[in-house]
């Protein structure tokens, strides 16, 4: 068990999104203490690998006997781990609570949801998660508005991605000067017409400016499945990033093209323009006081969002509330007061 003050820890790695080149190399670059036991679950079905995890959390949890579990997000990891806790009468505790994009469709909003109704302590990033989670019943003395922890772990490794990633000159980038694009949603890469659409709208903005695509294997399987590759011929592709070259990449782009919750954050406080290949966000602060634009999947409202970002009509970006890096420290100092019997 690790000691931070008084609060005894242990670190657990699901495995979900396990990538043999990606993996230690987080660890390695955010000095992240090597996981206590690592579950080893598979990227299976949704229902699949709750499962698994339930399985091989159980016993972690009747070995270790917790007073509390501790789950960030909304990935399955974050429900399976939250069940099995409750399951067993433990305290759960959610970091990133009260975000909603009311499209129950996604797996991940029914993720957080649940995960919400179940948690003894809430640690929000926004004020919109305040409000979402009043409106739904739970008592206001378990949610703390506290910040981002993402943006925490921005802050403190921008300046080291800056002086020591190499990834601008290995892929022959000048800053200001590309485009960056992520893509691995499943309603956007699994739907053969959404795809297309985005697809064929990173081919035309390529004529204007290069795109850089770090691909997602999910999204590279169904490019061979539909038959898309053509479409990608002119972009920069690559393999997963890691974390640092990541950040670099964001922070060199002239915009970004994404349908990921985090990149939204990250770029907002990057102050770099993000349009969101999706028709709703639980992330609206990004929206309010961000960079983010909401652009969906339809290609004329792509290109001519962007294009008038080009020209100059894009929005300017500020911090949201308490995205000040201090975020992780009022987790704590709350958790330090917390009684959780």
């Amino acid at each position: 068990m690790n000691k931070s003050t008084r609060i005894s820890h242990s670190l657990i790695h699901t495995g979900q999104h396990y990538d043999e080149n990606l993996n230690q190399i987080f660890f390695d670059q955010l000095s992240i203490p090597s996981p206590e036991l690592n579950l080893e679950v598979k990227s299976e079905s949704n229902v699949q690998q709750i499962s698994q995890i339930l399985q091989r959390f159980e016993p972690i949890l009747l070995q270790e006997k917790p007073d509390a579990v501790l789950v960030v997000g909304d990935v399955n990891s974050t429900l399976a781990c939250s069940m099995a806790a409750t399951f067993h009468d433990i305290k759960v505790i959610h970091v990133e609570a009260g975000l909603r994009s009311f499209d129950m469709s996604m797996p991940e909003e029914i993720n957080r949801m649940l995960t919400d109704k179940i948690s003894d302590l809430l640690f929000v990033t926004e004020k919109s998660g305040i409000k979402n989670l009043s409106e739904e019943g739970i008592a206001p003395e378990k949610i703390h508005f506290v910040g981002n922890v993402m943006v925490d772990t921005l802050l403190k490794h921008k300046k080291l991605a800056c002086d020591s990633s190499e990834i601008l000159d290995k892929l022959k980038l000048e800053p200001g000067k590309f485009i960056l694009t992520t893509l691995h949603r499943p309603s956007n890469v699994d739907q053969k017409s959404n795809l297309k659409s985005i697809l064929e709208s990173l081919a035309m903005l390529s004529k204007e400016l290069p795109v850089v695509f770090p691909i997602h294997p999910r999204t590279e399987k169904k490019i061979k499945e539909f038959n898309f590759n053509p479409l990608i011929n002119n972009l920069t592709l690559i393999p997963p990033t890691p974390y640092l070259d990541m950040i670099q990449l964001m922070a060199s782009s002239k915009l970004v093209l994404t349908d990921s919750g985090g990149i939204q954050e990250e770029t907002t406080i990057l102050k770099i323009p993000c349009f969101t290949l999706r028709e709703n966000t639980e992330r609206p602060v990004t929206i309010e006081k961000g960079s983010n634009i909401l652009v969906g999947t339809d290609q004329n409202k792509i290109l001519n969002t962007i294009r008038a970002s080009l020209s100059g009509e894009g929005k300017k970006s500020s911090s949201p509330e308490l995205w000040d890096g201090l975020a992780a420290q009022r987790i704590v100092e709350v958790l330090e007061n917390w009684k959780v019997n």
